[in-house]
């Protein structure tokens, strides 16, 4: 199948690298307009370029802290005029941090919130408006299998990813009941080889196969996952053919929740 997301308009969070660009690249591929947000314009630069390489005119950028309230409202009023819309919006980015309850710094959990949780929360807010003149419409919240299970040293990301899993079923119920016609469901990856991961290497000081290892021994599937494991699921929530899918949470962790 090929076309799947034809004549939609994406914006797309954390996109300059990672799951954000797999997301992005994806989506232009599949015949969405798309928009990449980033705080870092360099990197971001280069996913723009790439996607249009491969796929003329489909690719704009602007630069987004995703903290910012106020660039929140500028940059999704920007990204409706240079698409003509806006009805899919996927809502990436995020960062890790902190260890235990009583090891993390408040200010290291309260940015891990700020980036993780509230992000999603204006993403919303200031992307309904919007994509409910252009409906259907898909919301798509990336949260985690660290959101649904919970680690003795992951507080602040455990609280940060259980409230995007929360706050995305509270979005779809919301926007069913007003008959926007914009669903919004929660993804929940598990390992992925993204640059997190190769800052986890880092901080292990052992060799990436050896960490590639010890992660994959943890999941049933017995393998760390790919970006595009990510990114089909949400072309497959993005498209119409999830249309009676809403407040829904999608686990792609290779079995570990099934343990």
């Amino acid at each position: 199948m090929t076309g799947r997301v034809d004549g939609k308009m994406s914006f797309v969070t954390g996109a300059a690298q990672g799951l954000g660009e797999a997301i992005a690249y994806m989506l232009a591929k599949e015949g969405s307009k798309v928009v990449l947000a980033d705080i870092n314009e360099e990197k971001l630069t280069g996913v723009e370029d790439r996607i249009n390489s491969d796929f003329p005119g489909k690719a704009h950028s602007v630069k987004l802290d995703v903290t910012s309230e106020d660039q929140w409202k500028d940059t999704l009023n920007e990204a409706e005029k240079l698409m003509g819309g806006i009805n899919i919006l996927v809502n990436n980015a995020g960062i890790g941090g902190g260890s235990t309850v009583e090891e993390t710094d408040y200010e290291i959990f309260k940015q891990v919130m700020a980036v993780d949780t509230d992000s999603v929360f204006l993403g919303c807010k200031y992307a309904i408006p919007i994509m409910k003149n252009y409906s259907p419409g898909s919301i798509i919240n990336t949260s985690s299998i660290s959101g649904l299970i919970a680690g003795h040293n992951m507080a602040a990301y455990n609280t940060a990813k259980a409230g995007v899993w929360m706050l995305t079923k509270s979005v779809a119920l919301h926007c069913a009941r007003s008959a926007y016609n914009i669903r919004c469901n929660s993804i929940h990856p598990t390992f992925i080889d993204t640059p997190i991961l190769d800052a986890m290497v880092e901080r292990s000081n052992s060799e990436k196969e050896q960490v590639m290892m010890k992660l994959a021994r943890q999941v049933p599937l017995g393998k760390v996952g790919e970006p595009d494991d990510v990114a089909y699921t949400v072309l497959f929530l993005a498209s119409d053919e999830s249309k009676f899918i809403t407040g829904a949470e999608i686990k792609i962790d290779g079995g570990i929740s099934a343990m």
